[in-house]
């Protein structure tokens, strides 16, 4: 049933592209603090640059407790599930890195994804991960759902704050993670 890959093949890119929900898992060192999961699935925002490389665009949203946790320790986890189809569950271990809108190299990145994904739209980095261990496992447990569409909501929220707004926005919201880490702490101060 479960299977380690070597790497992320064709017939698996594919299949990861097709899918309309991911989850992120990040935790910080030690026994103590959350453990973080994170839903993503607004179209177009996962990318496989290669065979051991994935990203994604990280959106301004109420939390940044993945970018505190890859501050910190670099540990990252994506799972995939189909929820059409053939079952099938794929997780993607690696050690990861996020590239903020600030930084060189964000708009060569924004270019690997589909669609309008920018600052404007919400876009406060794009996380990479390095893929250390590729698996899949039968996903017979998971449901099956029908896919109806895209919830295109925090893309045009960020749209209508401005780009003074989304700043002050992550100023109040993505500076620190609950257990008090440092998150996305990089938008200048106000003024």
């Amino acid at each position: 049933m479960a299977k380690v890959h070597e790497h992320i093949g064709d017939r698996m890119r594919a299949w990861l592209l097709a899918q309309h929900v991911f989850f992120v898992a990040t935790a910080p060192s030690g026994p103590d603090g959350h453990v973080n999961v994170s839903p993503k699935g607004v179209g177009g925002t996962f990318a496989v640059l290669d065979e051991r490389t994935v990203a994604y665009v990280d959106l301004t949203a109420s939390g940044s407790e993945t970018i505190a946790h890859l501050r910190e320790n670099g540990r990252v986890t994506l799972m995939f599930c189909a929820f059409e189809g053939p079952p099938d569950i794929v997780r993607l271990h690696g050690r990861g890195r996020f590239v903020t809108l600030y930084d060189d190299g964000f708009d060569d990145l924004l270019a690997h994804f589909d669609g309008d994904l920018d600052e404007a739209r919400g876009a406060r980095a794009v996380v990479v991960v390095d893929v250390e261990r590729v698996s899949d496992s039968c996903g017979y447990g998971v449901p099956l759902m029908d896919y109806r569409g895209e919830r295109d909501l925090l893309p045009q929220y960020m749209a209508r704050k401005g780009v003074e707004g989304r700043a002050a926005y992550r100023r109040l919201k993505n500076r620190t993670s609950i257990d008090g880490l440092p998150a996305f702490d990089m938008d200048p101060a106000e003024g």
